[in-house]
């Protein structure tokens, strides 16, 4: 049976029929790669002979279930024999290269669908025009960077990614440091954590609330301008006026992360070896001290993975700003620009607005894997 013998049979079929056919040849499939995954570390004669019919006789039969050309079916055959060379040769016969194979094609061939094909898609549409059919070469990068609104955007993202890792990770860390130990430790934490339960677009919804303004002759629904008249202030529009509207959202992601870098930073430190604190304590070193000469050093891995995950997570964000002011009043980022031109049809800015925003990532991802690097070397 070829396989449009096959499909033209299940096509014939009743809709219930079809699904449990489809689920059983799926479930073959499966499980002719499992035997294959299970033979190919054994050793021995009859397991490399089971290993050769594989190699050559699974290529075989699929080229000719699907009527391929016959010199297809022999390339096929002779591919199959290489492959069982070469995994005959790697591990004398333990199936190490199939393994190899099984395990990683999936995960590569998503890797390349989902991720390194869109990049070099995207890369290229930047160079385009909005209809990705003419070639504008730069033109999308000079209008990004030749007005004002371009700059305030990249601005805005340069300003958020420096100030709330470094606000998140000190109060996150101080957080740990104090609440660590004390009676109520969990309830603390629960609390500071609770925030990350949170989606973007909630703690944007939630905190658009707290700024919320109305006039001086109304009462007030927003906490923040309430507080603010119960001590004989005037209302303010927290999300109106630059440039304190864009520290005013980014409160709202300092807010959700200080809980991540809590748990994080907690756990670290309480990884860090009571003798080394003991020893400094007994060398004269105050709290402040120890704090400084004996935790930080030694939970320097943790405070590098905070502060490059929230990092990333500041160059990316996108909920808070669309939910809260859509990138008006100048608070827009590059992820909320990006979006804003995508949805005017102006593809190739948007592509040059993403390649941008990688060009920014690409150096924290970086150096949080030559960081990883350097501990895998010390261990």
């Amino acid at each position: 049976m070829t396989a449009i013998d096959f499909f033209g049979w299940i096509g014939a079929l009743p809709s219930v029929l079809q699904a449990v056919v489809v689920v059983i040849a799926f479930a073959v499939v499966v499980a002719v790669i499992l035997l294959l995954v299970d033979i190919a570390p054994r050793t021995g004669r009859i397991y490399t002979f089971i290993r050769l019919a594989m190699c050559l006789l699974i290529p075989l039969a699929v080229m000719w279930f699907f009527r391929s050309y016959y010199w297809a079916i022999g390339v096929a055959v002779v591919v199959g024999a290489v492959f069982f060379l070469l995994d005959y040769r790697s591990r004398a016969g333990k199936g190490y290269l199939i393994q190899l194979v099984a395990f990683l094609a999936p995960a590569f061939l998503l890797l390349l669908v989902g991720l390194i094909l869109p990049s070099l898609q995207t890369f290229v549409s930047s160079f385009m025009n909005s209809s990705g059919k003419s070639f504008v070469g730069l033109a999308n990068y000079t209008w990004i960077f030749g007005q004002p609104d371009g700059i305030r955007v990249v601005v805005n993202t340069i300003v958020w990614v420096l100030v709330v890792p470094t606000v998140s990770t000190i109060v996150g860390l101080a957080y740990a440091v104090f609440i660590d130990r004390t009676r109520g430790e969990k309830v603390y934490k629960v609390l500071v954590f609770m925030p990350m339960a949170i989606s973007f677009v909630g703690a944007g919804i939630i905190w658009r609330f707290m700024y919320e303004y109305r006039g001086p002759q109304y009462e007030q629904i927003g906490l923040l301008n309430q507080i603010l008249v119960w001590f004989g202030g005037e209302p303010q529009q927290f999300l109106l006026n630059p440039p304190w509207n864009t520290l005013f959202l980014i409160i709202v992601l300092i807010w959700v992360q200080t809980g991540f870098a809590m748990v994080i930073l907690s756990a670290s430190i309480k990884g860090v070896p009571m003798e080394l604190l003991e020893a400094a304590e007994l060398d004269g070193a105050n709290a402040w001290q120890r704090f400084k000469s004996v935790t930080v050093p030694a939970i320097r891995p943790a405070l590098i993975v905070v502060l490059t995950t929230i990092s990333i997570a500041s160059l990316k964000v996108f909920d808070i700003v669309r939910t809260m002011t859509a990138g008006n009043y100048d608070t827009s980022v590059l992820a909320n620009e990006m979006y804003t031109q995508f949805s005017k049809f102006e593809a190739g800015r948007s592509a040059a607005l993403a390649v941008i925003l990688f060009i920014l990532v690409l150096p924290i991802v970086i150096y949080n894997a030559r960081q990883i690097q350097k501990q895998r070397e010390i261990r």
